[in-house]
């Protein structure tokens, strides 16, 4: 029998890598996206001649009881739930001095509340039906490492891979095992998808980073699928309330970043 996945925001980028994965290693799996359908036709497309089952819908999550739903459809839709993979987020920077409360609210929202309650409703669905199941939760290393601009970004996913911990704790005993993957720099466009979107700020940007990276080079969608793989397979049955770092060891040394011309050496500005 086939393996269920609940993966959010799978249309495209490192959710796209983490649904193919797991499409490759036997499981049907449901999706939200938040935008962008096309894209969304596309991974299923791509999922289905893979052989896996697929079910996806819209959904916007950084509006309360939007998640909730889409989880009750889709575990309705699969007809079961081995796997809940959290991965539907924003990317907000702001310094402490210019931060705004409407793109904070949405961040916590999307990146924090979305997850428990969902972490929630599937620990909920696994203990009822007997499962002895999955929860990944996607954080980042900048859980780990702080970052100018990032005080919201950070703190929400360094508090996901702390509340990851306390579920690991209340589920242990019903043999449900929650872990984190925490990607590094994941480059999710190629050059030419950069040039054609018009992003002059990113042209050259990935290669010269993963140039700095100790492995070499950046991350891609396929290195967190990977890593989800492995966390959800038999091979990690011994593993729960533990972040697994996909970096490339980028935080290692510190802020890899080469500090602009009237930059300190961690990005901030000199005064």
């Amino acid at each position: 029998m086939r393996k269920k996945a609940i993966v959010t925001g799978a249309s495209r980028g490192v959710g796209r890598g983490i649904v193919r994965a797991l499409a490759g290693d036997g499981y049907d799996i449901a999706f939200s996206y938040s935008t962008r359908e096309d894209e969304a036709e596309a991974a299923a497309r791509e999922l289905k001649n893979m052989g896996a089952d697929v079910w996806y819908a819209q959904s916007d999550m950084s509006k309360p009881g939007n998640g909730e739903a889409f989880f009750d459809a889709a575990a309705e839709r699969l007809g079961g739930l081995d796997l809940l993979v959290n991965n539907a987020g924003v990317t907000v920077f702001q310094s402490i001095l210019d931060l705004t409360e409407e793109d904070t609210r949405k961040l916590i929202n999307l990146d924090l509340l979305n997850y428990l309650m969902l972490s929630s409703k599937a620990a909920r669905y696994m203990k009822e039906h007997g499962v002895k199941g999955n929860i990944i939760n996607i954080t980042s290393s900048r859980a780990q490492r702080a970052y100018p601009e990032d005080c919201v970004y950070g703190g929400v996913k360094a508090a996901i891979n702390r509340a990851s911990q306390s579920m690991a704790l209340d589920l242990a005993p019903y043999g449900i095992r929650v872990n984190c993957v925490a990607p590094g720099a994941v480059c999710i466009r190629t050059p030419e998808e950069i040039k054609k979107e018009g992003r002059t700020d990113l042209e050259g940007f990935w290669e010269e980073l993963g140039a700095r990276i100790p492995m070499g080079r950046n991350g891609t969608p396929e290195d967190i699928g990977n890593a989800v793989v492995f966390l959800a397979s038999e091979n990690a049955s011994y593993i729960t309330g533990e972040v697994l770092r996909v970096d490339g060891g980028l935080i290692l040394p510190g802020m890899p970043e080469k500090p602009e011309e009237g930059q300190n050496s961690w990005g901030g500005t000199v005064k």
